[in-house]
């Protein structure tokens, strides 16, 4: 029994295993992975997912693994393994002050933790699994809030002729690493949500991941319609209402859960746009709980709440039809007090156009204080895409910044290269840049070792799950030993698995299908190549490039080269980012926001051959890996010809000839260099680890800090913004410019700028001197008052001194909402340029 929840019993000497098996941080780490093995080494060939294997073990495989000396010991180190780590100081106790941050909620639509609960669809969920693990690792206050799906994402299937066909198997929670949050009466824990005409009920359970529990919701509970309880049934439901209400449960009830569980968070983290009515439910709260208006209770909780936007294309937003999201809100809306029309607003790209429909990333963007995108080149997109909702601003003044993603070192890595890192100490590894020096003095002999052995690996691996596909599909007995002798061991291994979808060109490759076989056959220089995705169920043009790609690799002279595994999964990723010498990544830029798939090699000594777009655009250099162009973002036609042509020169002139370039011992000393720059330096720079420190640091710990200024003192600070704002709407249209005088003395350009500001004070704007910059950052000035027009009222001259370096004609005035304590313009995206028609002297 585990919190009320029944399991099996297990022997005395294996009860530990059960707090493994729930324990998503550590259960499926390179660390425990050989508990399992030990344990029952066909259903974790079969599986490698430990809950599973504890719960179908059968009891006398217990009975003898109760005396098995080897298990006995694995599972003594690792159970120290996790209380060294849990007993040391965090680095989040040693580099934040006490109260400084209390608690993050990380809301997120899907969580990739692990194969045991498959809750995921791809990199999204991944990411949010991963952010958890590091959350974790670093003593990160933080809960996770998602929802428990029934059937969750589908399971690929592929037909004779390589279409793609789908299965929704059911996720039965008892077969599940969750547990039910209990009351003390014992019963299960339950939130309650109004919906028209009825109570929705939603059950809660939880996950834990190592220091930091996930809290789940699923409506299946009996006494809901069979409607409601199918809510949470699939992952991003068809059909826009239940889609909708998916999101209501995410953001209403995720927040109901935190209230419920007494658990107080200061930094709502809304991972993508689908938890966005979080901050409507937050806003609602602390009006209630406070007795404030609602434009308060949002003034003063936008400033804890944080959005991270991962879309790179105006078309992946979530948009729903405004009369849909006003009859399921109503009756939320009628309980906090809240017009249905503001609500409504803050989900336009203009308030006052109601046919327009309900943007989520537009109420995420709009009730949250902090926003980024997820890679350099992603946050800048992201200015382009959000640059609608901050008219006449410059696009790079949009108010999105970036952290970067990274990705999970204990989940991603193989046990070789754990011990590569880490040497023989036996410890939670949650700073690579420490350990960095052990893979620049590897020596070229062992880590050529550790890379062969690693490629083995993945071509056993690839050669049992491909000969189970096959026997699935009802192949032939020849077919299915066939698949028993794929790849080579020696061969240079190229993999390929991502979603296949128009953007991400899967197909790229066989653009040139002669040229690539050629390519794959050389007998003297051999290459193979390792394929996986899956394409949206209604994705017709995606499931045809899976089909292309099925089918290329069914052709008889192909079928020991090249391989496509169906169902992508955790297992299958893990496994392709341990053994592939070479990944690929060629999405048309910039669709693709960060792309970490190409991150997890990074560990393990593979290289990347991508398209500079995503996180590679800022991590390439030549001594790391291969850029596809320089970014050139001409006519998709244009450039897809061109990029083919690119990817496969630079397999056979540069990658393919310095893998094989051997010393007379047999090891391709320049390939090793590459690997050992590639793995010391980039790791460290895209683990999850440093994403979520830059998290805390840029984003967490600010909020939390915003946050308690606007609520303090009874949400003084908070009322003094609307009212501040209030004042600035009303007279924004009121205020001018007058006269314009410019002169030049010493080298330098002298401005003087009349402005009248009609009933707004000096204090409430900023006056400045704008100049683009052909390169970098453009020129901005503070300009100073230097007093008041003799004779006008609420007139004011402002001055400031700029190099003449340049013409004055290059600079214009401008004039924005200025305070101290305002997100300007995020909270207020007033802008009033200078009209350089009517002022002769600032002609070009």
């Amino acid at each position: 029994m585990k919190n009320g929840y029944l399991f099996r019993e297990l022997p005395e000497k294996l009860r530990a295993l059960t707090d493994l098996a729930l324990d998503l941080r550590w259960a499926g780490s390179p660390v425990a992975r050989r508990i399992w093995h030990c344990l029952e080494p066909y259903i974790w060939a079969r599986t490698e997912n430990p809950f599973l294997t504890l719960m179908n073990v059968d009891s006398e495989a217990l009975e003898v693994a109760g005396c098995d000396q080897e298990l006995m010991r694995e599972m003594s180190r690792v159970k120290q393994l996790i209380e060294r780590c849990h007993a040391s100081q965090s680095w989040f106790e040693q580099h934040v002050p006490p109260q400084a941050l209390t608690r993050v909620a990380y809301f997120s639509m899907e969580f990739g933790l692990s194969e045991a609960l498959p809750i995921y669809s791809g990199g999204l969920g991944i990411l949010a699994g991963d952010h958890l693990k590091s959350a974790s690792d670093l003593g990160i206050p933080l809960v996770g809030i998602g929802l428990l799906y029934q059937q969750g994402y589908f399971r690929q299937v592929l037909s004779d002729d390589g279409y793609q066909l789908e299965a929704f198997p059911y996720n039965d929670p008892n077969c599940l690493p969750v547990t039910p949050v209990l009351r003390d009466d014992g019963d299960v824990c339950r939130v309650l949500l109004p919906l028209p005409g009825r109570t929705l009920r939603l059950r809660i359970w939880q996950a834990r991941v190592g220091r930091v529990t996930l809290y789940l919701l699923d409506s299946n509970d009996p006494l809901n319609s069979p409607w409601d309880r199918g809510i949470t049934t699939n992952l991003y439901a068809a059909g826009s209402d239940k889609r909708l209400l998916q999101e209501i449960v995410l953001g209403l009830g995720g927040w109901e859960v935190l209230r419920s569980l007494g658990l107080n968070v200061d930094v709502c983290h809304l991972n993508e746009g689908h938890p966005a009515f979080a901050v409507l439910a937050r806003a609602a709260d602390y009006a209630e709980r406070h007795r404030v208006s609602a434009a308060v209770a949002l003034r003063a909780t936008r400033a804890g709440n944080v959005f991270t936007t991962h879309t790179p294309v105006p078309a992946a937003f979530d948009i729903f039809d405004p009369d849909l999201v006003a009859h399921f809100a109503e009756p939320f809306l009628l309980n906090s007090g809240v017009d249905v029309n503001r609500v409504l607003a803050l989900g336009r790209r203009d308030p006052g156009r109601q046919s327009a429909g309900f943007n989520m990333a537009y109420l995420a963007l709009h009730g949250s204080a902090w926003v980024n995108g997820v890679s350099r080149l992603h946050g800048r997109v992201s200015q382009k895409l959000f640059s609608p909702l901050f008219p006449r601003w410059p696009e790079r003044e949009v108010p999105v910044g970036a952290i970067t993603n990274g990705v999970d070192f204990e989940t991603w890595s193989s046990l070789s290269a754990r011990q590569l890192w880490c040497g023989e100490e036996d410890q939670p590894l949650t700073d690579l840049e420490s350990t960095a020096h052990r893979i620049e003095q590897a020596d070229a002999v062992d880590l050529w070792r550790f890379r062969a052995e690693a490629r083995l690996t993945l071509v056993e691996y690839v050669r049992q799950r491909l000969m189970y596909q096959l026997r699935v599909r009802g192949a032939s007995s020849a077919e299915v030993r066939q698949a028993g002798h794929v790849l080579e061991p020696n061969t240079l291994t190229l993999g390929f698995a991502r979603r296949f979808t128009e953007y991400k060109r899967p197909n790229l490759l066989l653009h040139d299908v002669e040229r690539l076989k050629r390519l794959l056959l050389n007998q003297d220089r051999p290459v193979q190549l390792i394929v996986a995705g899956k394409a949206h169920p209604n994705d017709d043009q995606g499931k045809l490039m899976v089909q292309a790609m099925a089918r290329f690799a069914m052709q008889p002279e192909l079928r020991m080269r090249v391989v496509f595994l169906e169902d992508y999964d955790m297992v299958l990723g893990r496994h392709l980012a341990a053994g592939v010498d070479v990944w690929l990544n060629n999405p048309r830029r910039p669709a693709e926001a960060c792309g970490t798939s190409g991150m997890k090699i990074l560990f393990n000594g593979g290289l990347n051959l991508s398209v500079p777009d995503g996180w590679w655009d800022e991590a390439y250099v030549p001594e790391v890996g291969w850029s596809i162009g320089s970014g050139e973002e001409d006519a998709a036609a244009v450039r897809d010809a061109r990029e083919a042509d690119l990817m496969l020169t630079l397999l056979e002139r540069e990658i393919v000839p310095e893998f094989y370039d051997r010393t007379a011992d047999g090891v391709p000393l320049q390939w090793l260099k590459r690997v050992r720059s590639s793995m010391a330096t980039l790791a460290p720079r895209f683990s999850s680890n440093r994403m979520v420190r830059d998290y805390v640091q840029q984003a967490y710990v600010p909020a939390a800090k915003a946050l308690q200024r606007r609520t303090e003192r009874h949400s003084a600070l908070a009322i003094r913004l609307c009212e501040w704002k209030r004042a600035v709407d009303e007279n924004w249209q009121r205020i001018h410019f007058g006269d314009v005088y410019i002169t030049d003395s010493d080298g330098h350009w002298h401005f003087d700028v009349q402005a009248y500001l009609s009933e707004l004070s000096v204090d409430d704007v900023r006056v400045e001197l704008y100049a683009e910059s052909p390169a970098g950052d453009p020129v901005l000035t503070t300009m100073e008052c230097g007093g008041a027009i003799p004779g006008a009222i609420n007139g004011f001259v402002f001055r400031t001194t700029v190099p003449g370096d340049r013409p004055a004609a290059d600079f214009t005035p401008r004039i924005v909402p200025n305070h101290p304590d305002a997100f300007v313009p995020l909270e207020v995206p007033r802008i009033l340029w200078l009209d350089r028609d009517t002022h002769p002297a600032l002609r070009s």
